[in-house]
């Protein structure tokens, strides 16, 4: 799974990076998020790898949090970079006349450092006021990597500003993404609905297949990780284990293949490349 998330996701920054002609907003934005797929890939695989390979099962309470401020910090700028991907197809679709005066480069660009700026800041605070607990309880956590719901768990102190400051995070974050997200589509549905063409209202709406998959792909595990996680200690273990790894390891693996497979332009240039 790592092999193939790292090779696929690369494929589309190369092919994305040595076409001019996809030098487009919509790309641009695939590709900001094969990149961001990457970045979570490679912040889950060292200690992933560490128990599969080497029968390695511990870490050092800092390492841990520095795993966990990436690995929190990257979902949160992939939610970002979904809500701009919807964002993107809402202009193409309800206001295609404006869109390129809308989705300029310095505008793309400064909407990407936005997402960033956010993902870093709101998780930063969480490493620090992890620190600060006590940890007396047998130190096993229930993924091979470490996130924040994982960790609090093993913590003897008072874990109630943590959680409350983790809760509210994802409802500000994740949760506000997702709530617009579906706003736009609402929106998009409302305007594909307008166009009396059959075949016009279909091309509309394939051109949103692949972002609506990987939507589903990153905020139904993640959803469903987070309820069983607050359903309390000994609750679903072996769902809990699950979704973990789907919700960190399947989007990376399945958004560049979906994306090659419904994204025309792209699946011509990926096969051209490969031919020659």
């Amino acid at each position: 799974m790592y092999v193939i998330s790292i090779v696929g996701n690369s494929v589309i920054l190369f092919i994305i990076k040595a076409d001019p002609s996809l030098h487009e907003p919509m790309y641009i934005f695939l590709s900001t998020l094969a990149i961001t797929d990457l970045a979570l890939s490679i912040s889950t695989m060292p200690t992933t790898l560490s128990v599969y390979l080497f029968n390695t099962r511990e870490i050092s309470l800092n390492a841990c949090f520095a795993q966990l401020f990436f690995i929190h910090s990257f979902e949160c700028i992939e939610s970002s970079v979904l809500l701009l991907m919807a964002f993107d197809r809402f202009i193409a679709i309800c206001d295609p006349l404006r869109y390129a005066s809308i989705l300029t480069l310095p505008r793309i660009g400064k909407m990407g450092l936005v997402c960033v700026l956010r993902g870093m800041a709101v998780m930063l605070p969480l490493p620090f006021l992890l620190q600060q607990f006590r940890y007396c309880r047998s130190n096993v956590l229930s993924h091979c990597y470490c996130i924040n719901q994982d960790v609090m768990k093993i913590a003897c102190s008072d874990i109630r500003v943590n959680s409350i400051y983790g809760l509210s995070v994802t409802l500000l974050t994740e949760g506000l993404d997702s709530l617009l997200i579906f706003l736009s589509y609402v929106m998009i549905l409302k305007t594909v609905l307008s166009i009396t063409s059959h075949a016009e209202c279909l091309r509309a709406l394939n051109t949103c297949v692949s972002h609506f998959c990987a939507v589903l792909l990153f905020y139904t595990p993640m959803i469903g990780l987070s309820v069983v996680h607050r359903r309390g200690e000994g609750s679903f273990p072996f769902l809990k284990i699950i979704l973990g790894y789907i919700s960190l390891l399947v989007p990376p693996l399945i958004n560049p293949i979906v994306y090659s497979v419904k994204t025309k332009h792209l699946r011509a240039r990926i096969i051209r490349v490969f031919v020659k």
